[in-house]
């Protein structure tokens, strides 16, 4: 049975609960009403499990107010908040002949009659009742006894590329019924990211929410081959390929709503592992003023994405929010007068107005190929999904010199990164000042729920070290340190006190100083020193001014790397390498009227 652990915060019930059907023996065990000697029972935190739950379905449970708690030396133990209803137990002596169990009547507590029926719904519940279902079908189907020998010439038998013959998985309907309440739990949930992972002990079916992974519930390891195939079949990608990994995709309608799945599975040890990004389009755009901009940031970005023609690059590892500025960005373009192009690898979200082309690597489509094509297209705005080499970042520069804007993105440590980074890919210094626009970078930090927040009084270290930090701005570009921050307090609807995510920024804009930087001798560490003058925060002091006006929690500001957010003395900076960024499976950046947890798949 699966073990149900942490659950993820606000996670619902699906609006359609599945159905529970009773079955048994004919018996005519009966019971006659009156309370006069019904004892008491309080159930706490136990756990009644499903197989005693499905003695009574929970429409009856509901309607007559009883619940099933154990079933004891044959005799079905029910606990009734009223002894003295009946129609309970005219119900209940339907359920013993129905079931061949007699039955045995408690008192129990409104509070934990509601509790009971709690445990119908939640993820654990459903998933415990689609792998009981399961398990007998599996058992069904090893009884017979055309299951038992391995039959060569059988239909349902393949062989697989390495020669060797596989029985093809049969996709049951509780493997399907099992699936369907994982993903249904994970869209209600604001899950970004579903991992499914094969343990010794058991199938691990963690959820991303807000950055951070969380257990769910524990499966049975005989759950995982089917579980495995339903997903295959859903990506349609191969089921007899398990020696390397693979990609697919599927999308679902919920709700009126169309959300987009991206499979990926990864061979391990125990089996494969299945990662599916969720990628809901209603989700996705953000407008450019609701993802966390400054002011002056934002206008920025406004003025950039209104140039007839150059380059703005977007910066930060994979899971940043990259994806969701550049949709943010291209919602506010005029897609009716211009001529929009994209080149994605995948398409999370598709864009009214926006003609959108998938990269293939693996036929030769790559972003370079694609860039090279996309101008024969006749375009006035392309969006590459990423500058990955040397061909593709010399075939932008070149499309926004001969009079396009190019929007994409690059996996640099900071703002300042991108000019180095460029230079390292063999592109000549003379060109960059003249296509690039602004060169951004951000990270996510998590956001305090529903506005709330514990006060504390900054320490004078604390105060000093911000002081510090800002000392290379000019005064009217610092932040005015207040006296007290706020960090993470519990609420009745967040047990962590924080909910969503929201992006932090740094921004350099092109200016004739930093030209003349890079003509003259492009080092780090003076392009930060005028990109400073100019009024440039670094993410950290972003983090800090959303810290300040009661959106982050002041510890947040502390999670972001010193060596990524440009909290570090000029010298350091000087010569530092602008790494990859390393991979983390969520494109969502939240606003603050957008806190939630995509990906995505």
């Amino acid at each position: 049975m699966p073990r149900a652990t942490t659950p993820i915060s606000e996670i619902g019930a699906p609006d359609a609960p599945l159905d529970v059907q009773t079955s048994g023996l004919v018996s005519d065990s009966s019971s006659t009403g009156g309370d006069s000697d019904v004892p008491s029972r309080s159930i706490g935190d136990t756990k009644v499990p499903y197989d005693i739950l499905h003695y009574i379905p929970e429409e009856s449970a509901q309607h007559y107010r009883l619940a099933p708690l154990s079933v004891v030396d044959g005799v079905l133990e029910v606990g009734m908040v009223d002894p003295n209803d009946i129609q309970g137990f005219d119900a209940l002596n339907f359920i013993a002949r129905s079931t061949g169990l007699p039955f045995k009547v408690y008192r129990i507590s409104v509070e934990d009659f509601e509790r009971i029926l709690d445990m119908y719904h939640g993820l654990g519940g459903d998933v415990e009742r689609a792998v009981t279902d399961l398990a007998t079908e599996q058992k069904e189907r090893r009884e017979e006894p055309s299951a038992a020998p391995l039959d060569l010439d059988d239909p349902s038998i393949k062989k697989s590329v390495d020669g060797e013959f596989v029985r093809n998985v049969h996709e049951d309907a509780p493997t399907i019924k099992l699936v369907s309440t994982i993903l249904r739990y994970a869209i209600d949930g604001k899950a970004s990211d579903i991992h499914i992972e094969p343990q010794i002990s058991g199938i691990r079916v963690r959820y991303r929410v807000d950055g951070d992974l969380h257990t769910s519930v524990i499966l049975p390891i005989a759950t995982h081959r089917s579980l495995v195939a339903r997903v295959k079949v859903l990506a349609s990608i191969r089921l007899d390929e398990q020696r390397k990994p693979q990609d697919g995709r599927f999308s679902a309608s919920i709700e009126d709503r169309q959300i987009d799945f991206r499979v990926s599975t990864f061979p391990s040890s125990q089996g494969e592992k299945v990662v599916i990004r969720i990628l809901d389009r209603e989700r996705g755009f953000i407008p450019l003023d609701q993802i966390g901009l400054t002011p002056r940031n934002l206008n920025i970005l406004r003025r950039a994405i209104k140039r007839p023609h150059g380059l703005v690059l977007i910066s930060g590892p994979t899971g940043s929010g990259k994806s969701t500025t550049l949709y943010s960005m291209l919602t506010e373009m005029d897609r009716e007068h211009k001529n929009v192009l994209s080149l994605e690898d995948p398409i999370e979200y598709y864009v009214e107005g926006v003609t959108q082309s998938q990269v293939r690597p693996e036929i030769g489509y790559t972003f370079a190929t694609g860039l090279r094509t996309t101008l024969r297209q006749d375009p006035d705005i392309i969006m590459v999904g990423e500058i990955r080499d040397a061909e593709t970042a010399k075939l932008a520069i070149q499309a926004a010199l001969t009079g396009h804007l190019v929007l994409s993105t690059i996996h640099t440590n900071d703002a300042i990164g991108t000019i180095p980074r460029f230079i390292d890919m063999g592109i000549e210094p003379y060109l960059i000042p003249p296509v690039l626009i602004a060169s951004v970078a951000q990270r996510l930090v998590r956001t305090l729920a529903d506005g709330n927040g514990q006060e504390v009084e900054l320490s004078v270290s604390e105060r000093k070290g911000i002081e510090s930090q800002m000392a290379s701005l000019p005064p009217e570009y610092r932040l005015e340190i207040p006296k007290v921050v706020w960090e993470a307090e519990r609420t009745p609807t967040s047990p962590t006190g924080l909910r969503g995510r929201m992006a932090v920024f740094e921004i350099m804009e092109m200016s004739s100083e930093i030209e003349s930087v890079i003509l003259e001798s492009p080092v780090e560490s003076k392009l930060w020193a005028v990109a400073r003058k100019q009024g440039m925060l670094t993410m950290q002091e972003d983090a800090l001014a959303k810290a300040f006006s009661k959106l982050v929690p002041f510890s947040e500001v502390n999670t972001l790397s010193r060596l990524l957010i440009g909290g570090v003395s000029e010298e350091e900076k000087t010569g530092k390498d602008a790494d990859e960024g390393e991979d983390s499976p969520e494109i969502q950046a939240k606003g603050s009227e957008h806190a939630e947890g995509s990906k995505d798949v």
